[in-house]
């Protein structure tokens, strides 16, 4: 038998120390990050209640917390509908968005594409967090914060008709109201609006006080469009 010599073991134990690195550190070994926020609702409201500033004051204000919160590479749009008004047309919130997927601060999947964000989403108080990756107040939280300001149908459009539901497309304080959904998919019975995200009820007006009132903060939902 051949006798082996210190420089074959040496040799022998750094094949072995580099097979096992090989195991230890391949990439299949390693966990994925996970998926970079693209949807969170926002933290705050814009100070007016329902005046936003119309969609542009709303965009803005998604697109500086998430640029707080360090996702600056996007460009984040506030889903909210605009009503036809003063030989204007309407805007709905669907279009605004991009076309996904979504996912929220932690990189859980919120919704694959606009079809699915409106038919079987994955919306619910525990993922629909903030820009910081927080649970917003819901139904039996106090404050309840769970009315999120939308404007919008079930299937994201726009609402026809002289019925203001964006209190005057997002730039009143005072009169006007505004459609809400909510966040946590709770209300006060089991039926199809009280369960909904985007299209629960009308607020009481357009105030901080009376969104407040309503159960809700002013808070937006925002998604990267791009």
């Amino acid at each position: 038998m051949r006798k082996m010599t210190n420089r074959h073991l040496h040799v022998t134990t750094l094949g072995a120390t580099f097979a096992l690195s090989a195991l230890v550190f391949t990439p299949a070994a390693l966990a994925a990050d996970p998926p970079a926020m693209s949807f969170f609702i926002s933290s705050k409201g814009g100070g007016k209640g329902g005046d936003l500033g119309g969609l542009a004051g709303a965009d803005k204000l998604c697109q500086s917390l998430a640029d707080a919160a360090g996702s600056s590479k996007k460009t984040w749009r506030a889903y909210l509908s605009t009503q036809a008004s003063g030989g204007g047309k309407a805007v709905n919130a669907r279009d605004r968005i991009g076309k996904g997927p979504w996912y929220n601060a932690k990189g859980e999947l919120i919704a694959k594409n606009v079809d699915e964000l409106h038919r079987d989403n994955k919306l619910t108080k525990q993922t629909a967090l903030t820009e910081k990756g927080e649970v917003v107040n819901g139904r039996g939280d106090k404050p309840n914060l769970h009315d999120i300001l939308t404007g919008t149908d079930s299937m994201g459009m726009a609402f026809a008709g002289s019925g203001d539901t964006t209190c005057s497309n997002w730039t009143s304080s005072s009169t006007g109201s505004a459609m809400v959904g909510h966040h946590d998919r709770q209300g006060l019975n089991d039926l199809p609006p009280a369960k909904s995200w985007v299209q629960s009820h009308p607020s009481r007006g357009c105030s901080p006080e009376l969104l407040a009132a309503t159960g809700g903060g002013g808070f937006l939902y925002c998604f990267a469009a791009r």
